[in-house]
């Protein structure tokens, strides 16, 4: 496929689910106070377009911190998983754990131990984020070529070279990949931890779709969704520019992407 196609492509596919829309709600087949027109979602938007860009400024800031600790945060837990067997071994089912445990339990629990309102979404934002960091960058540092650690061995590099110049470089695109997935996590999040946790001092997307909701403001509840999915795709695209700028001149993937 050339560029074009795949701009034309969504466009061709949007233009028509957007004109099934409009047919299902004009012929009856919806009701319009269950699924709203586009027009009427885009009015709700403009109408509440300060609350909404406050709101989605504060779930930007939750989102942006709490992925950005998991991240970091996951890469170390995932240094510390790979550097001896013994550590994955002891370790690894306590972080599966924290992973499997539904974010809603967890929710009430972080809302009994931390005060500061959005310091909760940041945990909660974390927490859900920085396991496929930490699985990712995990399997990625263990999966390094065994004729690439013998010819470091061979020429006799240290522990720290064959980390730095080695591991990491091949775990790369495994963090990159946990990235991407921890970038989609961190709008739901933030957004999850608002909904249950948010207050009106600085509310976010979640509190202000909760105030919807209560008010029965459907337009403004899908306007809502329209602004967190730009959100997500904001999160997504940065982790996707990264992608392509650290691996486009010399990894395979890249290879197989461009063509």
């Amino acid at each position: 496929m050339n560029r074009l196609t795949h701009f034309v492509l969504p466009l061709a596919m949007a233009g028509f689910l957007l004109g099934l829309w409009y047919a299902a709600l004009r012929w009856g087949w919806v009701n319009p106070v269950i699924l709203p027109a586009p027009d009427a979602i885009l009015s709700a938007i403009w109408e509440n377009r300060v609350d909404m860009f406050q709101a989605s400024g504060a779930t930007f800031m939750a989102a942006f911190l709490g992925f950005s600790a998991a991240v970091l945060g996951g890469f170390l837990i995932a240094m510390i998983l790979a550097s001896h067997r013994w550590i994955k071994t002891s370790l690894h089912p306590l972080v599966l754990t924290i992973q499997m445990t539904p974010i809603i339990i967890i929710t009430p629990i972080i809302g009994l131990w931390v005060e500061d309102a959005l310091f909760r979404i940041i945990t909660i934002t974390f927490l859900i984020s920085f396991f496929p960091v930490v699985a990712n960058t995990t399997l990625g540092l263990v999966s390094t070529e065994k004729n690439l650690l013998d010819l470091f061995s061979v020429y006799g590099a240290s522990k720290f070279q064959e980390i730095a110049f080695l591991r990491i470089p091949f775990a790369l695109p495994y963090f990159l990949t946990g990235m991407k997935i921890a970038g989609t996590l961190a709008p739901i999040g933030a957004i999850t931890g608002d909904f249950l946790l948010g207050t009106s001092r600085n509310p976010g997307l979640g509190f202000l779709l909760l105030t919807y909701l209560n008010s029965g403001q459907i337009p403004a509840m899908f306007g809502i969704a329209a602004v967190a999915c730009l959100l997500g795709f904001f999160f997504v695209a940065v982790v996707h520019f990264l992608n392509f700028s650290l691996l486009h001149a010399w990894h395979d993937s890249r290879e197989g992407v461009e063509q």
